[in-house]
């Protein structure tokens, strides 16, 4: 068989699974890189929040990215079910400083913790014009792909 790691044996059909995206490469290495390296208007999508049940059924969007005085709640890690208003969103670091959500350093002095997005939830929103049209988007994208009852009943008469 050779020194070859990576072999298909006569008998062994390829992998099933395929790329959905061409331009997108599956490797862990170049995602890591692409993440460390992105520029700033990148990060700010990666950096995005669910929104909480309540936001969800109100404007049919799932998550948003998140902003200075947007209103969240730590779901995840040792400061779990903290609330406050986000302070900072820092880019360079991919974590948000939270109102609330400090720590006292040994000298005494307190300082933000900081928190990734995707550990926080949404409650409330900061809702300027550009934001309004970004949900209005979202929610239309979704409400185009959505099956309704009268759809599916549909399918069956023929």
């Amino acid at each position: 068989f050779g020194s070859s790691c990576c072999h298909v044996l006569p008998t062994q059909s390829p992998a099933v699974m395929t790329k959905l995206n061409r331009n997108v490469s599956s490797m862990p290495r170049k995602q890591r890189k692409a993440l460390h390296t992105a520029p700033s208007h990148k990060r700010r999508k990666i950096m995005s929040a669910q929104l909480s049940r309540e936001l969800r059924t109100k404007y049919n969007v799932r998550s948003m990215p998140v902003r200075k005085e947007d209103e969240v709640m730590v779901k995840v890690g040792t400061m779990k079910d903290r609330e406050g208003k986000v302070i900072q969103c820092y880019r360079k670091k991919y974590r948000i400083h939270i109102e609330r959500v400090t720590r006292e350093k040994t000298n005494g002095q307190t300082v933000p913790v900081g928190i990734h997005p995707s550990n926080v939830v949404i409650t409330k929103l900061k809702l300027d014009k550009d934001r309004k049209a970004l949900l209005e988007r979202k929610a239309a994208g979704a409400a185009k792909g959505k099956y309704t009852n009268r759809d599916v009943s549909m399918g069956s008469v023929d």
